[in-house]
């Protein structure tokens, strides 16, 4: 059977109905948001990096035990028309996965992950609960309180800089921006 190419509604739909939760459907955008402004910039497929960004963690609510999430999604996502290349990237988010970061697309996807909801986070304690009052060293500072955001992994916003080959204090500063950008969408524009 054949399916359509798979767009952002189709996407966004694939998301809504597996994710409940308005604040991993925020992720998902956040991560895209940061996604999408790394393939501005390497000048790649704009719309397979932000569809593969907006449903990196479309199954996390069926499945949110390792390794569950994303093998078992893989599959649905399979199911659902979606390319081989994106489902490999969402697998490969994963370090449990088994399947390495080889890609462009796969390395940014990761780096980019974790760093979008530490920034998020650290947008909702700021006191106009805004992005815009985040900068390098408030994020660097916060990766360094454990209590803060505990289920972020901060080895991973370290490699994953490493594996995209961006300093880490630029990565930061670029999903920054990347996220003030979409502000709006991701709730936290704040009070400003």
């Amino acid at each position: 059977m054949m399916y359509p190419m798979v767009d952002r509604e189709l996407a966004w739909n694939i998301l809504c109905e597996f994710t409940q939760s308005e604040s991993l459907r925020k992720h998902a955008l956040a991560v895209e948001a940061c996604v999408l402004a790394y393939a501005r910039q390497f000048g790649e497929d704009e719309t397979k990096w932000s569809l593969t960004a907006l449903l990196h963690d479309f199954d996390w609510e069926i499945h949110p035990q390792a390794p569950d999430h994303p093998m078992k999604g893989e599959a649905i996502l399979a199911s659902r028309g979606v390319d081989e290349e994106m489902r490999r990237a969402i697998l490969s988010h994963a370090n449990y996965s088994g399947v390495p970061r080889v890609s462009q697309l796969e390395k940014t996807l990761y780096a980019c992950d974790e760093l979008a909801g530490f920034i998020t986070a650290i947008s909702y304690v700021k006191p106009h609960r805004s992005v815009f009052e985040v900068d390098v060293s408030s994020v660097k500072k916060k990766m360094k309180d454990k209590a803060f955001a505990r289920s972020v992994n901060r080895q991973d916003i370290v490699e994953g800089a490493q594996e995209l080959g961006v300093p880490l204090d630029d990565h930061i500063d670029f999903c920054i921006k990347a996220m003030q950008a979409s502000a709006e969408a991701l709730g936290i524009k704040g009070s400003l």
